[in-house]
Order: structure tokens, then sequence, then C-alpha cells
């Protein structure tokens, strides 16, 4: 019998897989980035198709088998497409959810990323645009740290989680502003660790 995870995720990219089938690259909180089949995804009765578009959040029962990972439960969540409401974060989230997987074509089991990307999201999602380029900087600046391609203090910061402040820490208005004020500096760090990957 196989082993069920169940875990949190989120699909950061979904391609067709056969008539009725979808790959999904998702985020977790436990596994890290993986890459799932979801088996009758793209029927129109399919119960757990709205649980798995691009940039849900959900609950997902997964099992490993012999051909990889498979998603056998998906409960909605946060449905952060929705949530995004303008073309300027969609844009945003794309940008760095795309550098998220290029450089990591494979899985990556760093659960250090998900807080990363849930942060990212939540930032994007409020009202004030002015701080949206705060939120991509330090996105990417996270992810480039938990994946050991940036070793300065900001790059780690935006990992952090203290005890008596959330996960999102990073994220708060405050560090977004300061991120903006520091662009250069962000921008020619997140280049370094692009140049570092063999990107």
């Amino acid at each position: 019998m196989r082993h069920k995870y169940e875990t949190r995720g989120i699909v950061l990219a979904r391609r067709s897989a056969g008539e009725s089938h979808a790959q999904l690259a998702i985020l977790t909180a436990d596994l890290g980035l993986l890459s799932a089949r979801a088996v009758g995804v793209r029927l129109g009765k399919s119960k757990l198709a709205h649980a798995l578009v691009t940039y849900a959040e959900s609950e997902l029962t997964l099992v490993y088998g012999r051909e990889g990972w498979r998603v056998a439960g998906a409960v909605l969540g946060v449905n952060w497409f929705v949530q995004l409401a303008s073309q300027q974060a969609r844009r945003r989230a794309a940008r760095v959810t795309g550098l998220l997987l290029r450089l990591s074509p494979g899985e990556a089991p760093e659960a250090a990323l998900y807080p990363v990307v849930t942060g990212f999201f939540a930032a994007l999602s409020h009202e004030n645009r002015d701080l949206d380029e705060g939120a991509e900087l330090v996105a990417a600046s996270g992810i480039l740290a938990a994946l050991g391609f940036d070793d300065s203090t900001q790059g780690r910061e935006a990992l952090e989680v203290h005890p008596e402040r959330s996960s999102t820490a990073a994220f708060s208005p405050e560090d977004l502003a300061r991120a903006v004020a520091e662009r250069e500096r962000y921008v020619a760090r997140i280049n370094r660790g692009i140049e570092a990957s063999g990107l």
C-alpha cells in the first residue's frame, strides 16, 4: 500500500498531460517543490479542478508511486490568482515564480521556499501598489537565499521565522519600503545570485 502525504501546497505551473490529465509544479510546505500528476483534472466533472488551478493554495493529499507523485485529493484554501486582482501584480507573481521554477527545474526539497512565496502573494494581494516592487525584490532575494545562491544578510532575513512574528515578517510594509529604497542593492544582489546559479 502506498503512503499518503497530507500537506499544504501552491500550484505554481500546470501543463496538460494527455487528454484529461495535468502535470503540476507544486510548492509544498513540507516537501518543497515537486512535480505531481493530477489524473482526470481537465474533465469538466472533476472535483479537484478548482483546487488545482495555477496559484491555488490547497490542502493536498499526495501519493508517491512508481511513476512519481500523484494528487489524490485537494481542498482549495486560497485562490491567489483571484486575490492578485491587478495585471501588474499577476505579472510580478509570474516573474518570481518563473525564477523559482527556472532555478529548480527538478524537485527541490527546500521547505523555506513556501513561506517566501506565500508572504509574497499576500503582499501583492493588498491594495497598496506602491510596495509591489519591494515585494518582488524581497521574494526574489528570498528564493535565491533558500536555494543557496545568495549569502547576504537581507536574503537570509526573508527566510527568518521568529516565534513572536509571522513567517511573512520580511513582507511587512516597512520591509517592502526599505527594499524599494535600496532597490539598486537588491537588484545587484539578485543579479549576482542568478549569475551564480548558472542560468
